[in-house]
């Protein structure tokens, strides 16, 4: 069974957790945004992929969900003292080897996939985790000011509290998917959208010249990444309203439309989408969404599963 996966961060990384637990000799490729991607101390951050690497390694923070657990910040409140920023961007010192040593890839002249995949030879994630491409491409976000701010900045510092008037995936246009990526889209049995953010998450990988058109070939099942009325974890909702999307699990999968989305899974708090004529087209079922725990997440990918097969016929 060969399964893509297009990923985010944290909710994407617990997701794939379950599903890994729950079809452990499937063939899973996760196809990492890039978008969040900085430039911090002349070194180069790749969050997402981080998060996904971390959390499947076995290395990350639980109770935060990013960054790495048994954290120190030495090298931070050093680089305060001297005066040299940002100061709202918590590094910590064995993140930091993780930056020190893509960025010095990248320096020799590694394609950013490659980096990923030497980093990856270390944690042994147990997915071939690929950028969704080498190319350099930045989430900026423009605010009601009229001032533009990177995503990073927006969501970090700013808690996303300053509402957003537009997002805008810089470099996309030009970008190309790396290597293996359509490559996996087009051998899988199932294309996946774990609960990531639609807009800067997901919306920033399908933003990849050619890779909306390569998904929407394949048997795509999208999980809500809302519940109730709002994001189960982070500011989804602020960027849903900067892109004019209401932060609901009906128009969340309406925004990526049939076209794209072949079956959705609500929570049992929005069983009513089930029925919604706005989703007609895409197959919804409702179930359980939150990940409480590994059991209840590998039950999520198994759902998840179980539909894509359904809707293969």
């Amino acid at each position: 069974m060969r399964i893509t996966v297009l990923a985010g961060g944290v909710g994407a990384a617990r997701f794939l957790r379950g599903l890994k637990a729950e079809s452990p000799d499937a063939e899973i490729t996760v196809i990492g945004n890039t978008g969040d991607d900085i430039h911090l101390f002349g070194l180069h951050v790749s969050p997402d992929l981080d998060t996904v690497m971390y959390t499947l390694g076995g290395g990350i923070s639980e109770e935060q969900g990013w960054g790495r657990a048994g954290e120190t910040f030495t090298v931070l409140e050093e680089l305060a003292a001297y005066g040299a920023g940002p100061d709202w961007f918590g590094l910590g010192d064995r993140d930091f080897a993780t930056h020190i040593a893509r960025t010095s890839m990248l320096g020799d002249g590694l394609a950013l996939s490659a980096a990923t995949a030497a980093l990856c030879r270390r944690w042994q994630p147990g997915v071939t985790l690929i950028p969704m491409s080498d190319d350099p491409i930045e989430t900026h976000v423009v605010l009601e000011d009229d001032r533009t701010v990177h995503f990073q900045e927006w969501w970090v510092r700013l808690h996303a509290a300053v509402p957003a008037a537009d997002i805008i995936v810089t470099g996309a246009a030009a970008a190309q998917p790396a290597p293996g990526v359509l490559e996996a889209i087009s051998a899988a049995d199932a294309v996946l959208l774990p609960p990531s953010n639609p807009v800067v998450s997901i919306g920033t990988i399908l933003a990849i010249p050619g890779m909306a058109e390569a998904v929407s070939r394949k048997t795509v099942v999208g999980v809500s990444p809302i519940i109730g009325g709002a994001p189960v974890r982070g500011m989804a909702d602020a960027c849903l309203a900067a892109i004019g999307v209401p932060a609901t699990a009906v128009a969340v999968a309406a925004h990526y439309g049939p076209r794209l989305l072949n079956g959705w899974l609500v929570d049992e708090q929005d069983k009513a989408a089930v029925d919604a004529p706005e989703l007609t087209g895409i197959t919804v079922r409702a179930l359980p969404l939150y990940m409480t725990d590994l059991a209840a997440t590998a039950e999520i990918a198994r759902a998840a599963l179980d539909l894509a097969w359904e809707l293969r016929g």
